[in-house]
């Protein structure tokens, strides 16, 4: 990912410069930024700050890395922005959309990435840890047997 990011980046250049933007599939007006290429370009470098927060989130280790979330949710809220032709103010308002978003969201990834990374990363898989657990108890429970026999 990280060596194909300057490709996804300059790839607005491959978008025409023009203001509509006609293809059999769909019709693309850029009201806001007056060119498609301009409105690719802010669409790219948000993908690619995205792409990197994203990257740098799933592979941190340090116990601060779910503060990640929160750029990240601003820079997702960023891109929507970037394509809203009706918006007013670019990059401005996004930070009130994500407090709300970061009380929902930031548990959720937090479970899911303790799940995943604890399996796949850490070698830690809690079923195995709860059936070594079993059979000590089990085990000790046995020991105190013979000794109150």
């Amino acid at each position: 990912m990280i060596a194909i990011s300057p490709y996804i980046f300059y790839s607005y250049e491959s978008f025409p410069d023009v203001k509509v933007w006609e293809t059999s599939f769909f019709t693309y007006d850029s009201a806001y930024y007056g060119s498609v290429q301009s409105t690719a370009y802010w669409a790219t470098s948000k993908i690619v700050s995205l792409m990197f927060l994203i990257l740098w989130f799933f592979t941190c280790k340090e116990w601060w890395y779910h503060v990640i979330i929160i750029p990240i949710a601003m820079y997702f809220f960023q891109l929507i922005t970037v394509f809203n032709d009706d918006a007013k103010y670019v990059d401005e308002v996004e930070i009130y959309y994500v407090i709300p978003v970061m009380m929902v969201v930031i548990p959720i990834v937090y479970f899911i990435r303790i799940k995943l990374f604890d399996k796949h990363v850490y070698g830690i898989d809690l079923e195995k840890m709860n059936a070594e657990l079993a059979d000590y108890e089990r085990k000790e429970k046995e020991l105190l047997d013979e000794q109150n026999e």
